[in-house]
């Protein structure tokens, strides 16, 4: 699949022209035409969050408005740029069942978001007659990374009393989503069953059902992933009789700070943390550990220096979440330069051996899971 930085240097910049040959219309019927694979939609959707920029920011809300079509919407899409007379919404996504959700795709917290403009396109919809009432509306905020914004829309739907009206939903989990619809054949009503959940952000409900379709995939995959050539350039030389385990550990944003802070803060003094059912319990001293930024790419490793221990340190942030910790030496940290999981990645990889590398792949760092030393080698260059 072309990289989309050079699909979006033949359509040219994006924007509101009208027009069948415009920018616009060619880069949404590029979508509909090549981007069938949710994986491959996952790929162009982080290759927006790694880059800055109008055109990338436009390019995020045609993604995510093709999403739309792949959970079994009928999609309309908004503008880029809202001009007076006209509706401003991102998108208008209208289900079989009588549903239109009405999206804004947000990728930066430069402004604070204000639910009385989602709220205010919907009853202007409604009032065209373009919509039947508020019965039949749902709001979704469809975020690309968690900050502090997104726990004060958060708060702001609840506190506002719009749970009913509004939601809240990170990119990766949409994705996340679209995939399970793909993979295990989930109806379109149970897309919109996990859409109309009682809280406003329905990223935990979707994480809990990746996480058990990713163990799945890991366990029926452990007995065919066999290391392919010998890579030369050990991470560290190995004492002799030691089993080496190796792991790939996901990381996320949240409302304090972003992967990559977490991550730096974390393994520059030396430790990690992780929660009680995680994986990452079982490392020992000795085995490596690689650190994938949701989003990014993979940003850092280290070796284990100490097995986790269940103690409050004062740099963990939610000691609740992550009471296990444990100590690192070797640490290497390249955020500015991530190891990008691109389909050509993934194809070299003794974890996708048997599995066409463009098809879903987020049950790959759904989790901390073992990996091979070749692999290892690899993610971590």
């Amino acid at each position: 699949m072309m990289p989309l930085e050079q699909v979006l240097e033949l359509v040219g910049d994006l924007d509101d022209a009208p027009g069948e040959k415009t920018p616009r219309e060619r880069f949404r019927r590029f979508l509909s035409q090549n981007l069938t694979s949710v994986g491959a939609v996952r790929d162009y959707v982080e290759e927006c969050l790694r880059s800055s920029g109008e055109q990338y920011n436009r390019a995020l809300q045609d993604l995510v408005n093709h999403l739309g079509r792949l959970l079994g919407f009928d999609v309309t899409f908004g503008r880029y740029k809202g001009v007076q007379g006209e509706i401003g919404f991102d998108g208008v996504w209208k289900s079989p069942s009588g549903l239109y959700i009405v999206v804004e795709v947000k990728t930066t917290d430069v402004y604070a978001i204000k639910t009385a403009t989602l709220l205010g396109y919907i009853d202007r919809l409604i009032s065209e007659q373009k919509i039947p009432d508020w019965d039949h509306a749902l709001g979704l905020y469809v975020v690309g990374r968690s900050d502090a914004e997104l726990k004060q829309l958060e708060n702001s739907i609840i506190a506002e009393k719009r749970t009913h009206q509004l939601r809240v939903i990170t990119v990766d989990k949409l994705l996340t989503l679209a995939e399970l619809l793909a993979d295990y054949e989930m109806e379109h009503e149970a897309v919109l069953t996990v859409l109309r959940p009682t809280g406003p952000i329905v990223d935990s409900l979707i994480e809990l059902m990746a996480g058990l379709v990713a163990k799945e995939i890991r366990t029926a995959g452990e007995g065919i992933q066999q290391p392919q050539e010998e890579i030369t350039n050990e991470p560290s030389s190995e004492p002799e009789g030691v089993d080496v385990q190796y792991y790939l550990a996901p990381v996320a944003s949240d409302d304090t700070q972003t992967a990559e802070e977490r991550i730096k803060k974390l393994l520059g003094a030396g430790i990690y943390a992780v929660s009680e059912n995680s994986l990452g319990r079982k490392v020992k001293p000795g085995d490596w550990i690689c650190f994938y930024a949701t989003a990014t790419g993979v940003v850092a490793h280290a070796r284990v220096k100490s097995s986790p221990v269940q103690k409050h340190h004062p740099l963990v942030k939610h000691p609740e979440k992550y009471p296990y910790v444990f100590e690192v030496d070797s640490v290497s940290i390249y955020t500015e330069n991530p190891v990008v999981l691109s389909a050509e990645l993934r194809a070299k990889l003794d974890a996708f051996q048997g599995r066409d590398p463009s098809k879903p792949w987020a049950w790959f760092v759904q989790g901390t899971g073992r990996i091979t030393k070749h692999d290892f080698m690899l993610l971590t260059r």
